[in-house]
């Protein structure tokens, strides 16, 4: 089998360890892999370049045996084709004269991914393409993989790039056709190529696809913020300022949420689930005042990209400033954290998780028939899976529609239980509850110990205990 893989939308840490990770999996499947540069426009743009054959060096004695027929294993004669460094380094030409330009689908060897999966963003790079949403575009693409000997893709990217992926496996058949038809390809070739096997891995940092607990790139998109809210609370204590973030998520606000845990913010904006008073600055105001009155220095709200109030009307980190400033006197600074969350080194879960996700894509492709579905490669309780991609687009959709609709209990439903419960712990440990849920006869006093040698997250651990416990009515007590 003849596997491209490409990435489509916006870039995400983790990507490049897909394609490293399908390019050497597929290799070691016996498969022949290549790479579609520029997401879908690659695609459509196909080779007007004709590839140079790779000329070994005289320091690479295994590809120079290679060319003299000495050497046949698999993965030797699939080992480099010259185009690694050329990807890497982003420069199309290369010293040597080797050139990328007018060849956007090119062999990829499993010395050619060489340390891929450290680097950030795409190496193959991502573009949006108005082209392929039309059938003359998609005819171009199925003409290109076709020319190349390609009978299966590899596609990363959000719901949209998926969505494009699924639409372009129902009309091959067609596209095939018409292909025939305008003879731009043999009746052989039609035979050969009669399925398109495709499937799809999730690159978004919103986190926000459904039937997956992650995404690729969210958790080097969380651990950015975490780093930037880490960097600004010395300052914000320092002065007692107000600090108003505003991070990614458009329609989806894992995010905020969970860098809200993470970092003990005061106050939270998501899409899923805004303020309930009306007006709603009635109650930001009141839940920072009370923080205010028992002597915090800082304060720290986080407004999602998408955040609205229940009448869908826009809330803005600019807006949230001035409320802040005017009502409650606080000196308020906006930071809006932008392409920063996107960018820089995977950390390394994204490097894990694409890894495993990319072999199971490529099991995927070696097991599909025209019968099966296209498939979303997920993540579920640790378990890497795999779903109907268009079950999952489906319901990522349905969420949306819900919050257009007002139903956020049934937006918040919809996203995974992991969702509503941090939601649930973000309050706890967040909110100064006036009165005490348990009454007097079964209120506690707990000790809290640390034993043994630290590690990272018992002061996290012991945080939450202590504020559950306030909020319930227990006394917590630590054991120093």
């Amino acid at each position: 089998m003849k596997i491209a893989v490409l990435t489509s939308g916006g870039d995400s840490a983790g990507m490049n360890a897909v394609v490293r990770s399908v390019v050497k999996i597929g290799i070691l499947r016996g498969c022949e892999t290549w790479i579609v540069r520029e997401g879908y426009e690659g695609l459509v743009r196909g080779n007007t370049q004709d590839y140079v054959p790779y000329e070994a060096p005289l320091a690479d004695p295994i590809a120079a045996k290679r060319a003299r027929g000495g050497v046949k294993s698999t993965i030797f004669e699939n080992l480099r084709f010259g185009d690694g460094d050329l990807l890497r380094d982003g420069t199309l030409d290369h010293p040597n004269g080797r050139s990328l330009k007018g060849r956007y689908i090119v062999r990829a060897g499993f010395d050619d991914v060489r340390g891929w999966f450290a680097e950030g963003g795409t190496l193959i790079g991502t573009a949006r393409c108005k082209a392929f949403r039309t059938q003359e575009g998609r005819l171009a693409g199925a003409h290109n993989l076709i020319k190349e000997g390609i009978d299966a893709l590899v596609v990363c990217g959000g719901d949209g790039s998926l969505t494009g992926a699924d639409v372009f496996r129902a009309e091959w058949p067609t596209l095939i056709d018409t292909l025939l038809t305008q003879g731009l390809i043999t009746q052989e070739q039609h035979a050969k190529h009669g399925h398109l096997r495709i499937v799809g891995l999730v690159g978004s940092i919103d986190n926000d696809m459904s039937m997956t607990d992650l995404t690729i790139g969210a958790p080097t998109a969380l651990q950015r913020i975490c780093e930037a809210i880490d960097n600004i609370n010395s300052t914000a204590a320092s002065h007692s300022r107000a600090f108003v973030l505003e991070v990614m998520g458009r329609h989806c606000g894992w995010l905020a949420l969970l860098a809200g845990v993470s970092t003990g913010a005061d106050f939270i904006f998501i899409p899923e689930q805004p303020p309930q008073a009306n007006p709603w600055e009635d109650e930001l105001c009141e839940e920072i005042r009370r923080h205010r009155e028992i002597g915090k220095r800082k304060t720290i709200v986080i407004v999602a990209e998408g955040a609205h109030d229940a009448n869908l009307q826009p809330i803005r980190a600019e807006y949230v400033k001035d409320v802040l400033s005017e009502r409650l006197g606080l000196d308020t600074r906006v930071t809006t954290l932008g392409h920063t969350q996107r960018g820089g080194r995977p950390c390394a879960f994204d490097r894990i998780l694409p890894t495993l996700q990319g072999e199971e894509a490529v099991k995927a492709l070696l097991e599909s028939t025209p019968d099966t579905p296209s498939y979303m490669i997920g993540v579920r309780e640790n378990k890497i899976t795999r779903v109907p991609l268009m079950e999952a687009v489906a319901m990522t959709k349905a969420v949306a529609d819900a919050i257009t609709a007002k139903d956020f209990a049934k937006a918040m439903s919809l996203r995974d239980p992991e969702f509503l419960q941090s939601f649930e712990n973000f309050l706890t440990t967040s909110t100064l509850f006036k009165e005490k849920q348990l009454t007097a006869d079964k209120r506690m006093r707990v000790a809290i110990m640390h034993i043994g040698a630290p590690a990272g997250g018992m002061n996290a651990a012991t945080r939450a205990a202590v504020r559950y416990c306030i909020k319930q009515g227990h006394t917590p007590l630590a054991v120093h």
